[in-house]
């Protein structure tokens, strides 16, 4: 069943005030959240709050972890550590996205489940089922150099779902070892079969 509803997504209003160098307007352009306040976003499981450039993940990497997005509650919990004013126009955004990519997920895994006749056993997985939403940000490296956005992994999550914002930065390592390049229409997403489903999808076939 789709959903029919209008996502609002964050804009930032150029106004002629606001470009004036030195203006309150300029300044709330340009502000930033403190990396104090940033460490508030604090978990531990890994990846599930903030992590920022640091020698063991990368130093052009910068992300922060959000759970149960599909959870309104959850949502205001995180924009009240990151902003005083709980920025409503934010909590409403992510909340509406995170619901609607929550059951795009789904409906993607009850493709899976039902084209290699895994049965209800996988589908109770998805009774406790939880949106993590991930806020990463790629720095570029310096001008004339080459160096990973972030070490070559696969996702520990059931599954995965990627929003592209167009850079295509994004790769893929194929079966050969060859590393290709990913790009998405911008209406499209990515998604990414995990390592328990993967495993879990072997061993159905394998047993």
């Amino acid at each position: 069943m789709g959903v029919q509803a209008e996502i609002e997504f964050p804009i930032i209003e150029f106004r002629s005030a606001d470009l004036e160098r030195g203006t309150d307007g300029w300044h709330r352009l340009c502000k930033r959240v403190p990396v104090e306040r940033k460490q508030k976003n604090a978990s531990p499981m890994p990846y599930h709050g903030w992590v920022g450039p640091c020698n063991q993940v990368s130093l052009l990497y910068e992300g922060f972890g959000l759970g149960d997005a599909s959870n309104y509650d959850s949502v205001k919990s995180f924009a009240q550590l990151m902003w005083p004013d709980g920025h409503p126009r934010f909590c409403n955004t992510i909340h509406t996205m995170a619901t609607q990519i929550e059951e795009l997920n789904k409906l993607i895994w009850l493709m899976l489940i039902d084209s290699y006749g895994l049965g209800e056993k996988w589908e109770s997985v998805m009774i406790n089922y939880k949106t993590l939403v991930r806020f990463m940000k790629y720095m570029a490296p310096p001008p004339g150099e080459y160096e990973r956005g972030l070490f070559a992994h696969t996702d520990k999550p059931v599954s995965t779902i990627i929003c592209d914002d167009q850079v295509s930065g994004l790769e893929i390592e194929v079966n050969d070892g060859q590393w290709i390049k990913l790009s998405l229409s911008p209406s499209s997403f990515c998604f990414v079969v995990g390592d328990p489903l993967k495993v879990y999808i072997y061993i159905y076939i394998c047993g």
